[in-house]
């Protein structure tokens, strides 16, 4: 059983930094990450451009150079592998932490789905893309629902329902419109988020003006079917033929992980994880949050431009600690 300084869990942009500030720092440490590397941005859509630019996407003072001001899927996981590489950063992937129990010693045993580790200190830095907002409906289930859009291929000549009315379902929309599919909205508000990326707000507004795109707004899902969705509007339940639906509802932080670890929550309906403001430590000692993470349900909040001070502060924290536990010793 490998024991460690510090374990981080989670391979995104978040525990990469955090990797970074703990090899500057000379601590022995190990990312574990349940997926690819960046798993979120790998399932973002292949054709995404980001709202941010590339500067603000730079983790760990490395430049991050792109083609254009706003960088592309490819160009950010490229950047990050890049840094894997450049720092040496120990990380495993494909490997998913089950189980984190706190022993007498003070240390943590952490139980992953290939091995065990004992350290002393954890970051939990999970974001919460891996987690999507279920619609709670029946049918939700069926092989044709999604709560991701990767590519429109698969969805040319089909009938399609996108759920939702921001970024990811407008991108969604409009880029399976363009390849031949025959897209309807269901929205649960009055008209698109004034938000989405002002490049793309204008193009699906008029493309609900000319009829292109349907879309029923004031609008929620009451079923899914086979072969129809079934939708209840301000005129009352009607039914639409569907033979696809992405459900583009949102994401949240994986709060069952959470429970299981013995991390604290806030009981209002923001769920915002219980830390010390200024260290980030939760109500278990030494450990950790870090990156979006943090905001609880409150996702658009926090982004990887305003976290990234968080890899230095709790590097920065375990390394006081350590230093402390020395005198006394």
């Amino acid at each position: 059983m490998k024991k460690v300084d510090l374990l981080i869990i989670g391979g995104g942009p978040t525990g990469i930094n955090c990797g970074i500030a703990a090899t500057r720092a000379g601590l022995d440490y190990l990312i574990l990450e349940k997926g690819v590397l960046v798993n979120s941005l790998y399932n973002f859509p292949v054709n995404m451009t980001f709202f941010s630019t590339s500067q603000k996407l730079e983790i760990g003072k490395i430049p991050f150079i792109s083609h254009g001001e706003k960088p592309t899927r490819g160009e950010a996981l490229e950047y990050y592998r890049r840094l894997i590489q450049q720092f040496g950063i120990k990380i495993n992937l494909y490997e998913e932490v089950k189980e984190m129990i706190s022993q007498e010693t003070g240390l943590y045993l952490i139980k992953s789905s290939k091995d065990h580790y004992l350290a002393e200190s954890v970051i939990i830095a999970t974001g919460f893309y891996d987690t999507p907002r279920m619609l709670g409906v029946p049918g939700e289930d069926l092989p044709k629902v999604s709560h991701y859009y990767n590519d429109p291929h698969p969805y040319i000549g089909q009938k399609v329902l996108v759920i939702g009315a921001r970024n990811s379902a407008c991108d969604a929309a409009l880029e399976t419109y363009y390849k031949g599919s025959e897209v309807t909205m269901a929205i649960r508000e009055e008209e698109i988020y004034q938000r989405v990326k002002y490049w793309i707000r204008p193009n699906i507004v008029n493309r609900i003006e000319e009829g292109s795109i349907k879309a029923y707004f004031n609008t929620r899902v009451k079923e899914i079917k086979p072969k129809e969705v079934v939708l209840e509007g301000p005129e009352g339940i009607f039914s639409i033929e569907n033979d696809f639906v992405l459900a583009m509802t949102g994401y949240q932080p994986n709060f069952e992980l959470f429970q299981r670890f013995g991390i604290a929550c806030s009981e209002d309906e923001v769920k915002l994880p219980i830390k010390n403001a200024e260290t980030l430590e939760t109500n278990l000692p030494n450990v950790y949050m870090a990156g979006v993470v943090c905001s609880g349900l409150q996702t658009s909040k926090l982004f990887i431009e305003n976290t990234r001070d968080h890899a230095e502060i709790i590097v920065d924290q375990i390394l006081n600690k350590k230093a402390s536990a020395a005198v006394r010793g």
